[in-house]
């Protein structure tokens, strides 16, 4: 019988989603017995989003090789055009998946939009000068989300900037209320929505990656003159790979939004695409399982953390610190390398001697008859 050749990289997108997929199947077992916490409940639909962020954030961090602090205004466009989305088309698209799955296109397109016409001037720039150029985008996003204004009545959507000078007619209502944000959203994502956005964001990233383009963007990152002087476009590949991410921020945006009551700009401030970027940093440069993990975990830890009160925070950054001193210390990994190798040799014997034992039977079975 021929051995199937399965490359390594094929082999961890394949334990990716297996993990995903287990860790959705055992929620949902333990959400139907009753096992979950109110508290763990209400965060899953979070959890998705900040992990698809996090995914989202390494593909132009770990792949493209560019560091980029404004990720949380890509979150903030889809949140914001994803929710006024659902909320305009409530009366109109009654089913709430389907709402949510509008919302969610909504907010992809307009976070593309926004990364694409960012993207213009921001990719000439390398290093420092991006990430300082990307944080100001992320400001400057929510500085427009303050001041912008946005009801709806019988003649449809209005908009005004700076002050709210329009009269709705009978029956509207303000959709987006300025700094107030958009209060009562009718909350519609589920954490079923969130592990089908993941999914779907592994997806896309992994088919990227595997691609023509991918390796292209790949050899971007690690040789940009060598690239250039193969023929390789820096500003398409760039590009490219920054609209993509830009557009799953916004999807997870709007996931986001459509899990909470009150939505405000200062949600998606600075500190927001500090604490994604921490996600990919600490679960590795180009290791998606490893942002899926890191998000999870560092998005329930505070939570966990809450019986600590006011030194919460302070417990939270110490943990972190050290995992992060623990991921990059070469003995430590040397260690859970030799612990994953000698576990894994153990499977192996174990699998050939229940091979062996199955084939010895069916010989004595054989030789009976």
């Amino acid at each position: 019988m021929k051995r199937l050749n399965i490359s390594r990289n094929t082999r961890s997108n394949f334990a990716t989603y297996a993990m995903v997929i287990i860790v959705f199947l055992v929620l949902q077992i333990l959400g139907q017995g009753g096992m979950l916490s109110s508290t763990l409940k209400g965060q899953l639909v979070p959890i998705c989003a900040y992990v698809v962020m996090a995914l989202s954030l390494n593909l132009t961090v770990g792949v493209l090789g560019e560091l980029s602090l404004g990720h949380a205004g890509f979150m903030s466009v889809g949140a914001f055009a994803g929710t006024v989305a659902a909320v305009s088309l409530q009366a109109s698209i009654p089913s709430a998946g389907v709402r949510l799955l509008v919302a969610l296109i909504v907010g992809a397109a307009c976070a593309a939009l926004a990364g694409f016409l960012i993207g213009i001037p921001v990719l000439r720039l390398n290093g420092d000068y991006l990430a300082i150029v990307t944080l100001a985008f992320g400001e400057i996003i929510k500085s427009i989300v303050n001041n912008l204004y946005i009801g709806m009545d019988g003649g449809g959507l209005h908009a005004r900037f700076l002050n709210n000078t329009m009269t709705l007619g009978e029956g509207g209502r303000m959709i987006l209320n300025g700094p107030m944000g958009i209060p009562g959203i009718t909350k519609i994502s589920t954490f079923t929505a969130g592990f089908l956005l993941i999914l779907v964001a592994l997806f896309i990233i992994f088919n990227l990656v595997n691609s023509r383009s991918g390796r292209a963007i790949m050899a971007v990152r690690d040789n940009r003159i060598a690239a250039e002087s193969v023929g390789i476009s820096i500003t398409k590949y760039k590009m490219m790979a920054f609209v993509i991410s830009a557009a799953l921020a916004g999807a997870a945006g709007a996931l986001f939004a459509q899990g909470q009551t009150t939505v405000i700009a200062t949600k998606f401030d600075f500190n927001t695409s500090i604490l994604i970027l921490v996600f990919v940093v600490l679960g590795g440069l180009g290791r998606m399982w490893g942002s899926i993990i890191a998000a999870a975990a560092l998005t329930i830890l505070p939570e966990a953390l809450r019986q600590f009160s006011e030194y919460r925070m302070l417990v939270y950054a110490i943990v972190l610190i050290l995992v992060m001193l623990a991921t990059n210390n070469p003995q430590i990994r040397g260690f859970f390398t030799r612990l994953s190798k000698w576990i894994k040799d153990l499977l192996l014997l174990r699998f050939r001697a229940a091979r062996k034992l199955a084939g010895e039977t069916d010989q004595k079975g054989g030789g009976e008859q």
